[in-house]
C-alpha cells in the first residue's frame, strides 16, 4: 500500500529542515547513506538545490540505482557490498599486500598515511623534476601518483616528472612529513 502523500511531504520537509540546520549552504561535502536509494536521491536533489557546488558522495543499496543517484547530482556513488567483495578477493589473492595496507593505513600500527595533497601555490618544488624536489630525500615521502589538473593520472611518476600548480600529489609517509609537504605546496595557507 503506497504511503499517503501527506506523510511523504512531511518526511521530505523534515529532511530539508535537517539539511538547513546542518548549514548545507556552506558545506563542502555531503555523504548520503540512508538505507533507501530513493531517499538518498531525494537528499541529493535537495542538497544540490541548496548548494550547487557541494561535493556529494552517496551509498547505493541496489547497484541498478547508481545511475539515478548520479543523475540526481551525486559526484560519486559507492557500493559497500561491491567494495567488501573486492576487498575479500584481494585478501585471498594478495594477502601480504592486504595485511600491509590494513596495518599501515587502517589500524595505525605503523606511522604511515596516504594522502592527496593539492598543489595550490608555486614553491621550490614546482616546475622542477621530481628527483630534484627533495620530497623523497628530505621528507622521506613516496609519491605514488600525480594527478594533473586535466585529470590525467601519472602512477609511479618517473623521476623527470615535474610538479605543477593545480596537480594533486598522492603521497605516502609519516603524518609529520605529509604536513610539511602540504605547507610546502600551499595547502596550509587556505
Amino acid at each position: 500500500m503506497p504511503r499517503p502523500r501527506r506523510r511523504v511531504e512531511r518526511a521530505h520537509c523534515a529532511r530539508s529542515t535537517s539539511l538547513l540546520k546542518a548549514n548545507i549552504q556552506k558545506a563542502k561535502g555531503l555523504v548520503a547513506t540512508v538505507s533507501s536509494d530513493a531517499d538518498n536521491v531525494y537528499i541529493i536533489l535537495t542538497a544540490r538545490g541548496l548548494n550547487p557546488g557541494l561535493y556529494i558522495m552517496a551509498r547505493v543499496v541496489d547497484e541498478k540505482a547508481e545511475r539515478n543517484l548520479l543523475q540526481a547530482g551525486a559526484n560519486r556513488v559507492i557500493s559497500p557490498y561491491h567494495i567488501g567483495a573486492r576487498k575479500m578477493a584481494q585478501a585471498i589473492l594478495r594477502p601480504a599486500v592486504t595485511d600491509f595496507i590494513e596495518l599501515a593505513v587502517h589500524r595505525g600500527g605503523i606511522e604511515l598515511q596516504i594522502e592527496e595533497i593539492p598543489v595550490r601555490a608555486p614553491s621550490r618544488i614546482t616546475d622542477v623534476p621530481l628527483r630534484e624536489s627533495g620530497i623523497r630525500q628530505e621528507l622521506g615521502l613516496i609519491i605514488i601518483a600525480i594527478q594533473r589538473a586535466s585529470g590525467e593520472m601519472l602512477y609511479n611518476p618517473p623521476p623527470e616528472a615535474r610538479i605543477q600548480v593545480g596537480d594533486t600529489l598522492i603521497a605516502m609517509g609519516s603524518p609529520e612529513s605529509l604536513s610539511k609537504l602540504e605547507k610546502m605546496v600551499g595547502v596550509a595557507e587556505m
